[in-house]
């Protein structure tokens, strides 16, 4: 029953569906921090295990498929805009609510966006793991559930730091989009004719997606409110 346990086969695919999963996750921390930063400390908290929960759930199911998903045309392109699109809202400030509701409402639309946006990144990193995984669903679960505290804890150190260094926020934006950029140029109808044509496109499309990402985020900020100065319509005379 526990032969597994002296199994090396088994300790070794683990280490590396845990290794893999730490190194392809740096920027799905970065999404989870770049949601939940406008959340008070005690929504941050129950949004990043939710939204981690829920995002490792469908990376579990979506690796099942990654063989016969990453062939797919136009898969990786239409994420790789969603992800650029994900990547505009991340950047620009929410309003601030007054009410329970737009609190609520608040978490559960940076949960919504912590899962969406770990599913389209998680196209270009699952064949790593379903390789490692080697068909072994239990294993690949235990090793994801393994590794996900250690993604829960690399988010919220970089939302502390986003929140100390707001400059983070932008780079953190950038380089969804530069992911962006290079799941777009890995689809299979644009490798071959970039594989032909235009190497260089594998390095300028991603820095163009992270350009784009920080320009139109910043366009689209709302402009801070002027301050109104009262001048006194008649000065008494001395």
């Amino acid at each position: 029953m526990f032969e597994w346990m002296t199994d090396p086969a088994i300790w070794t695919a683990l280490m590396m569906i845990i290794g893999i999963n730490i190194v392809l996750s740096g920027d799905n921390a970065v999404v989870i921090a770049l949601a939940c930063r406008s959340l008070p400390p005690a929504q941050q908290k129950r949004a990043i295990m939710l939204g981690t929960v829920g995002a490792i759930v469908l990376r579990v199911v979506l690796t099942a498929f990654a063989a016969m998903l990453l062939t797919k045309p136009w898969l990786k392109l239409i994420g790789s805009v969603l992800l650029i699109w994900i990547a505009i809202k991340l950047l620009v400030p929410e309003e601030k609510g007054g009410g329970a509701d737009d609190g609520n409402a608040g978490m559960f639309a940076a949960i919504k966006t912590i899962i969406i946006a770990d599913l389209v990144m998680s196209l270009d990193n699952v064949i790593g793991v379903a390789a490692a995984a080697n068909g072994n669903v239990p294993l690949l679960i235990v090793g994801l559930l393994i590794s996900m505290p250690l993604i829960i804890y690399g988010s919220t150190v970089i939302m502390k730091l986003m929140g100390r260094y707001p400059v983070l926020i932008t780079l953190g934006a950038a380089l969804l989009g530069y992911v962006a950029g290079e799941m777009g140029v890995s689809d299979p109808v644009v490798t071959g004719f970039i594989a032909g044509n235009a190497e260089t496109w594998h390095l300028v499309v991603p820095i163009l997606a992270a350009t784009l990402v920080v320009v139109a985020g910043k366009l689209m900020a709302p402009k801070p409110a002027e301050e109104v100065v009262e001048v006194p319509l008649d000065t008494p005379g001395r």
